[in-house]
């Protein structure tokens, strides 16, 4: 994954934001930041606050207490902000009579994009994704996981320096779903991407950075090292005979070592200013294979599913 640099200003800042209903609260003192150039996963339960997170950093909603900047303009800078966010709702729907090509050049128009190079753009983010042929087609014969190219097309007109997506692979078959990551993958360090999404493995796989929500409140947020701990635990998954835990606990860099009977998982805690995960998959499997353990799996970290069940 490409670095990002931590000592620019962040693409999105919430401070204290507070969202209400009614008497209901949706999202209660949120603060985080979206680094620049980032791939930022929004992950949480069923009522966690990420559609509502989501709407207020897409200028949908305005918050009931505190402050949202994007680009370092609240998200109603609709002037200021012209061309350089892109958005794609959850379950949004394309124009069934219009043509591809005609809503997505009338699309351009609107983000203030030059008139020459209006048809160059359209062209160009159908051709990232794999759609160079649809502009004559019309939305409504289009199938489902066409019409969600479309809209993440319609999201990266004009290389914007931000996207919003909610759910942008819902529904999706396995094969389109890969094709879509592939495509967002491709934009890592150029655009910042906020994905709100249930499929956590997804979000593992595609997200440098992301935050947790639980009913409202942020539960944590940093890297994607940090939220599974894949800089500071490696596991490993032992078929039947011998569990030299004890001579794991001597290894150099090793804070702690947890055997789990049922799962047969060996878990190990180091210090990451001793080594890094590659070095100590590398002891420990030394010290394993010359007690004859006889080993089924190895791992970086607890997996995202796992921390987010954790902690929600």
């Amino acid at each position: 994954m490409a670095s990002v640099d931590k000592g620019a200003a962040p693409a999105i800042e919430l401070r204290a934001v507070t969202k209400r209903f009614g008497a209901q609260t949706a999202v209660s003192e949120l603060s985080m930041k979206v680094p620049d150039g980032s791939i930022f996963g929004l992950i949480g339960p069923n009522g966690a606050g990420k559609t509502t997170t989501f709407s207020m950093i897409a200028g949908y909603l305005s918050p009931t207490a505190g402050d949202v900047y994007v680009l370092d303009h609240r998200p109603t800078a609709v002037d200021a902000l012209r061309g350089k966010v892109g958005v794609l709702p959850q379950d949004a729907l394309l124009p069934a009579n219009d043509r591809v090509g005609d809503f997505l050049t009338y699309l351009a128009r609107l983000q203030g994009i030059d008139e020459g190079r209006v048809a160059d753009e359209v062209k160009a983010v159908l051709a990232e994704v794999d759609g160079a042929d649809w502009g004559p087609r019309r939305c409504g014969q289009l199938s489902h996981g066409m019409a969600k190219r479309v809209g993440i097309a319609q999201a990266l007109l004009g290389q914007p320096r931000v996207v919003l997506l909610d759910e942008p692979t819902a529904g999706l078959d396995p094969r389109v779903a890969f094709e879509i990551r592939q495509v967002l993958a491709k934009r890592r360090g150029k655009t910042t991407l906020v994905i709100s999404s249930h499929n956590l493995q997804e979000l593992e796989e595609i997200c440098d950075h992301a935050a947790i929500l639980d009913r409202g409140a942020l539960v944590l947020a940093g890297t994607m090292s940090e939220l599974t701990a894949a800089a500071e635990e490696v596991r490993f998954s032992l078929a039947r005979g011998p569990v030299p835990e004890e001579q794991v606990r001597a290894i150099a860099g090793v804070r702690a070592v947890a055997w789990d009977k049922a799962s047969r998982e060996l878990e190990v805690a180091f210090d990451k200013a001793e080594c890094d995960a590659e070095e100590m998959i590398r002891r420990v499997l030394v010290v394993l294979l010359a007690e004859g353990a006889r080993i089924s799996g190895v791992s970086k970290g607890r997996g995202l599913e796992q921390r987010v069940m954790e902690l929600t």
